[in-house]
Parts: structure tokens; C-alpha cells; sequence
């Protein structure tokens, strides 16, 4: 038996390489004579860098910035050539501040533009930065004040609080120190920055802006978009990561899908082409999961090979009937396999069970 492992992260218990290692030993213990192509994926999300470090050839940059709320943070890019690639929830990620310390409205891109100096620095002339995870939503303000964006009446990295008393923006600077440098955002969102579909209404909840905060917060990013250039507001993607992806196309930059980018560079397709299951997972598998993100992905490369695609979830929220309209053929809870305590306390093993039960199924 033949199998591909392309699991993403299962958010916070393993990371995607952690999951397809589990998925390989549960799967071995029932089928040892296997031939096991493993390829950890990721949408741009965390885990970004964690991924691409193990297939393209380059160094890891470590650098110190600022994180959201003004602490430093430890980071790094991956180096290729003239070509830097940035894991932007390394910076600006919900995952670096406690729950109970979150205060969304004050959160800060600063850092995303320290790594992105950092990389200019050793000589990248192209930026792929991953978007997703991020714990802000200042509409990328923060990353370009520490690009050399200035502003009069309020500031610019000090998340979007700071954006409520603008008076005026000048993104002259940064758009001089960033001149011949290409950025490609990676993102599997689509959203505008701004209305009901935008960054605070959409995604506001998760980093915990409150529903009685969310017109003021959206409203202050709005007078920014007004500030600085309006009519980008709107493009697909400007919402991503809380208003980055703005940001990054007020640069000149573009979007492109995360899922895809990785795939490319992990050499999924091919893989997929010399196996005869694919196996994928993440931590929660449901409706989210159908917009850009790794398993609709994977999905979509299975079933191009014509291959079957079965995913392995710490919980699944969706119904068969959907699962086949995104090319899934089967999908295993942990939940529901080994109970809601042991899959959050053995994270591994329980994952390793279930992929030992899915061989007890697949395996010929």
C-alpha cells in the first residue's frame, strides 16, 4: 500500500509535522511494509515556516521584534536566494498572548514589518509572507510605520486604537524603502477589509472583539482606508489577517492562494500521482474548512490524481454529503473515536489510534 500524510497543524495540541508522524506510526502499526510519502502542509497559518523549512533550500534568519501587544517576541525567515519566506503569526500571531491577557484593540502588526526589514536587510528582493493566525486586526498599520509609514493625530503601531484620531498618512516612506521589492501574500482569505464581510466583522470574534465593539474598531479602519487609499479596501484579501493583507497591497503587492503556494513547493501534486491513498487532517474538520484551506486543498490535488482523500480531525462538523462535494471520501474523529479528555491530553497517541483503526479500513 501506497499512502501520502498532508495533514495541516491540529491548532494547539501538534503541529503538521507532529500529525504526520502520528498518522505514520498509527498507520504502520496495522500496514509495516507501507510505503509512506510524508508532506506536512500549511495555508499560511501558523506552522508556515515549519513547513517550507523542511523542502526548500535555504537558511533560517532568527530575529527578535515586537510582538502584538509590545513585548519582544523571537522569530525567523527562511532565506532562499533573493526570496524570504515570513510566517506572519510569528509576530502578530493570537497564539502568543494568554486568553485572558488579549486586548485585540491595541494589538500590533509592528513586528510583521521588523521581519519583513530584517529580510530586505539580507537581501530578499521577493517576500512570500504567510497570513493567518494573526491576533490583530490594525489593518496592517503597524507594519508600515515600521516600514517609515508616518501619520499626524495618532499612531500608526498601536494597533487600531491608534487609528481613531488620524489626521493624516503618509506612506511615501515605506513605499521609497520598499521600492523593487515584490510581495506575495499567501492567505486562503478573501474578504474585503471593511462592512459586514470585512476583517472585524468576519474574523473580530475569534481574536475577542466583542460584537458592541465591533462598529467602533471597523469604523476606525475605515478613517484609515480613507486616509490612505480607500478603494483598496475592497480588493479580495484585504481583510486577511485583520487588515495585513491591505497592507501589503497598498505596497503593490499580491495575493495568492496558501494552500496552493505550499502544495507547489512540497511537490504535492507529483506525490499524489504515486500513491493510491491520501490521507489528510487538521483539528477541527468543518464548514471553514471548504474556503482555501489545507484539506479542501489536499482534497482537490486526490482527487485531480484520482485518488481517494480521507481526513483524520481532532472533531468533524461536517456531513457526508459535504465532505463529497470537497473530494473527502471518509472522515475520523478523535473525539469520537477516543473521548473529548484523552485526544486533548495524548494529542499523538490518539491520532496514532485513529490512523490505526483508518489502515484497519484502507489498507489492502
Amino acid at each position: 500500500m501506497r499512502i501520502l500524510i498532508a495533514p495541516d497543524k491540529f491548532a494547539g495540541t501538534l503541529t503538521a509535522v507532529e500529525a504526520a508522524a502520528a498518522i505514520e506510526e498509527g498507520w504502520r502499526r496495522r500496514d509495516p511494509q507501507a510505503e509512506v510519502l510524508v508532506a506536512p502542509m500549511a495555508d499560511g497559518g501558523p506552522g508556515f515556516i515549519d513547513v517550507l523549512s523542511a523542502v526548500v533550500d535555504g537558511t533560517l534568519l532568527s530575529v527578535t521584534v515586537r510582538g502584538p501587544l509590545g513585548g519582544d517576541t523571537p522569530a525567523t525567515v527562511l532565506l532562499a536566494g533573493e526570496t524570504a519566506y515570513v510566517e506572519t503569526a510569528q509576530a502578530c500571531g493570537l497564539h502568543l498572548v494568554e486568553p485572558k491577557d488579549r486586548r485585540p484593540e491595541d494589538a500590533t502588526t509592528y513586528g510583521v514589518g521588523q521581519l519583513i526589514a530584517a529580510a530586505v536587510d539580507a537581501g530578499a528582493k521577493r517576500i512570500i509572507l504567510g497570513l493567518g493566525g494573526s491576533g490583530t486586526n490594525d489593518a496592517g498599520a503597524g507594519l508600515l510605520a515600521a516600514l517609515g509609514a508616518t501619520a499626524a493625530g495618532g499612531q500608526l503601531d498601536a494597533g487600531a486604537t491608534g487609528l481613531a484620531g488620524l489626521s493624516s498618512v503618509d506612506l511615501e516612506p515605506a513605499r521609497t524603502r520598499m521600492a523593487g521589492i515584490e510581495f506575495v501574500a499567501a492567505s486562503d482569505v478573501e474578504n474585503p477589509m471593511l462592512g459586514l464581510r470585512g476583517a472585524t466583522n468576519v474574523f473580530g470574534t475569534q481574536k475577542g472583539i466583542t460584537d458592541d465593539r465591533k462598529p467602533a474598531v471597523d469604523g476606525w479602519l475605515t478613517h484609515f482606508a480613507e486616509l490612505a487609499d480607500r478603494k483598496t479596501a475592497d480588493k479580495k484579501g484585504a481583510g486577511a489577517a485583520g487588515g495585513l493583507g491591505y497592507a501589503l497591497l497598498l505596497l503593490g503587492g499580491e495575493r495568492v492562494s496558501g494552500i496552493d503556494l505550499v502544495a507547489e513547493l512540497t511537490g504535492l501534486k507529483e506525490k499524489a500521482s504515486r500513491v493510491d491513498l491520501v490521507l489528510s487532517g487538521e483539528g477541527a474538520f468543518d464548514f471553514q474548512s471548504r474556503d482555501g484551506k489545507v484539506i479542501a486543498g489536499v482534497a482537490k490535488v486526490a482527487n485531480d490524481a484520482m485518488r481517494p482523500c480521507v481526513v483524520l480531525a481532532g472533531k468533524v462538523q461536517i456531513g457526508s454529503r459535504e465532505m463529497r462535494t470537497m473530494g473527502v471520501e471518509s472522515a475520523y474523529s478523535l473525539v469520537d473515536a477516543v473521548g473529548e479528555e484523552r485526544a486533548f491530553a495524548d494529542p499523538h497517541g490518539s491520532l496514532a489510534a485513529v490512523a490505526e483503526r483508518v489502515a484497519r479500513t484502507w489498507a489492502r
